[in-house]
């Protein structure tokens, strides 16, 4: 099994919340910045998958949180991606301050045709740079 990737980042004074920890919603956030970056660094850039006639939508999302982030800490954002279909990733990202579990996640993205937003095949060259990043089931 491959190491998934890994996106690190600072969390800013502008995503927390009311009791000073990470809104909720901030980390769907995290793991769209971090998909994204996983994407950048196979394709040389986002916009490199919309030329091709490629982009990826959100279908379902999910979190379980186990302990919260504050402003100005330092997580680490893993990018395991659990399946590649035919039309579909499954990614399951995983948040950590310190080696310390805080949010785990489950998120499906459709590949779709960036015009018309119709479900399409993952291209070729889309689809051999992710299978070498597939770690199966998260842990």
């Amino acid at each position: 099994m491959s190491a998934p990737f890994v996106h690190r980042l600072r969390v800013r004074v502008n995503e927390v919340d009311a009791q000073a920890i990470v809104f909720n919603a901030t980390w769907f956030l995290y793991f769209d910045v971090a998909m994204n970056e996983l994407l950048r660094s196979l394709l040389g850039s986002y916009g490199a998958l919309v030329e091709a006639g490629a982009d990826f939508v959100v279908r379902e999302a999910t979190a379980r949180f186990h302990a919260p982030a504050r402003f100005d800490e330092n997580l680490v954002i893993e990018v395991p991606v659990e399946r590649v279909g035919t039309s579909s990733i499954i990614v399951a990202p995983r948040a950590f301050r310190d080696g310390e579990l805080l949010v785990e996640g489950r998120v499906v993205h459709v590949c779709v045709d960036p015009r018309t937003l119709g479900k399409r095949d993952i291209p070729q060259p889309v689809r051999e740079r992710l299978e070498p990043w597939i770690t199966g089931a998260a842990a």
